[in-house]
């Protein structure tokens, strides 16, 4: 270990800044928000630096450095674009026994000013010495996208409950089997919830309880996206990652299931056309049992819960059954296809209207209201309607909706193998054909579609 590792509470002491640019601006912004006293000293300062001694927030000392600058500080930090004065601004600190760090020097240096993840009061400092600060910030994105934000929270709640927590558990495993509860388990999903109240009455009825918290399990309904894992959002990553149990889609992409827990039970519960199928009353039961258990369960689906993934269904079923439900939202397919295939779903020009419709089942086709759908200007993206392109094409145009209103069929949406068939309305089914176009696609009919000729980046055009 090259360094000590220290966290150093500067509130109300007095520090120094030498330098007023904008390299300057940065390090004295972390300072005042660790409730440092600044002291910045320079010839000239930035506006931003100008206002903040205006305000009485920093203290500029005006002019080149003096040793007499030093007087009564703790630390200090060179961040001028001169090295030979930040080599002198580092040896008069060393004669005052003052850690002092020099910005890009680390052989100057007494301490390094590390990398930081903020879950205040919880904080991860991250730092190679100086050696490589980009690796350092690597980490640092990696850190920020992994560690929940309602860390946060967690931590404050835990500090002032504290002193109950060891006088309720004054054995150590029994309290750490608390704190775990406290982690993973309902008052760490009220937290992240926005729901505080919620939990600190929970882990106050938690002190006051004769026994253990039981164990209780929770699921997670995740949206995964349209199969691009760069398009997973950070809540699901985390579900991901914290999950016991992963029932998934058929329509969750290989590269997606790749970056959940490796200890995590997986089952498929997909729904496949002319294939294996997983009822959903089954699922629900499964969702039921692991819960049941005290396991953490991601229901994992392609998409977004909301949006044509029967998400609504479940949490009902499992609210009647008193099993804590959250939702994480995904990118769904309407939105995330289009785009990889240049094609915006609304367009002043084009279409100021969108309408998702499933095209999955009779019934759906028959509740739609197609003079309504037949007016030009307006978007469709139609999801699982790969099987029934004929009776889509010839009720839009049965209603009027022109025959060379620009479709475009995305196959694959955003995974590697993407492929678009556009055309005109009149000719969808025989192209559709043609292509042997397969699922999972999405169709967009409208004056919108027209776009992925000129603004396809993403995939091949058929």
């Amino acid at each position: 270990m090259g360094l000590y590792p220290i966290f150093a509470d500067l509130t109300g002491l007095p520090v120094l800044v030498v330098g007023g640019g904008h390299v300057a601006e940065r390090k004295i912004a972390m300072l005042l928000a660790s409730g440092a006293r600044v002291r910045v000293g320079a010839p000239m300062l930035t506006p931003a630096l100008l206002q903040q001694v205006e305000e009485g927030r920093i203290e500029h000392l005006d002019g080149t450095f003096q040793p007499a600058w030093l007087d009564g500080v703790w630390l200090v930090i060179a961040a001028t674009d001169d090295h030979e004065l930040n080599a002198r601004v580092a040896a008069s600190a060393e004669d005052r026994r003052i850690l002092a760090n020099v910005v890009d020097a680390p052989a100057l240096s007494r301490f390094q000013v590390p990398a930081v993840v903020d879950r205040t009061p919880l904080t991860v400092a991250i730092s190679t010495g100086g050696a490589a600060p980009v690796i350092a910030r690597r980490v640092r994105e990696t850190l920020e996208a992994e560690l929940d934000h309602a860390l946060g929270p967690l931590t404050a709640l835990a500090q002032r409950h504290r002193t109950r927590i060891t006088q309720r558990w004054p054995d150590l495993a029994e309290r750490r089997a608390f704190y775990d509860w406290l982690h993973d388990g309902p008052v760490m999903a009220l937290l992240r919830n926005a729901r505080s109240n919620e939990a600190e009455q929970m882990l106050l009825d938690a002190l006051h309880a004769p026994a253990s918290p039981p164990a209780k399990g929770t699921v997670l309904l995740v949206g995964a996206g349209p199969g691009d894992p760069g398009l997973l959002t950070l809540r699901a990553l985390r579900a991901l990652n914290q999950a016991d149990v992963i029932l998934h889609d058929s329509l969750v992409s290989e590269a997606v299931l790749a970056l959940a827990r490796r200890d995590a039970e997986r089952i498929d519960v997909g729904k496949r056309c002319g294939g294996r199928h997983t009822q959903q009353e089954q699922i629900h039961q499964l969702l039921l049992e692991h819960a049941q258990a005290g396991r953490l369960v991601v229901r994992l689906k392609g998409g977004d819960p909301f949006v044509f993934g029967r998400g609504g269904e479940e949490m009902e079923f499992l609210h009647q059954h008193g099993i804590a439900c959250q939702i994480v939202p995904g990118v769904t397919a309407a939105v995330a296809c289009a785009a990889y295939a240049g094609i915006p779903l609304t367009h002043r020009e084009h279409a100021r209207t969108v309408h998702l419709l499933t095209g999955h089942g009779k019934e759906s086709m028959d509740a739609m209201d197609w003079p309504a759908l037949a007016q030009d200007h307006q978007t469709m993206a139609v999801y699982m309607g790969v099987a029934r392109l004929d009776e889509l094409t010839l009720r839009l145009l049965e209603h009027g909706r022109r025959p060379d209103t620009p479709f475009a069929i995305i196959e694959n949406g955003t995974l590697p193998q993407q492929r678009v068939i556009s055309g005109a309305l009149r000719d969808l089914p025989a192209l559709a054909k043609e292509h042997a176009v397969h699922p999972p696609a999405l169709l967009i009919i409208g004056e919108v579609a027209a776009l992925t000729h000129a603004h396809a980046w993403f995939g091949s055009l058929a």
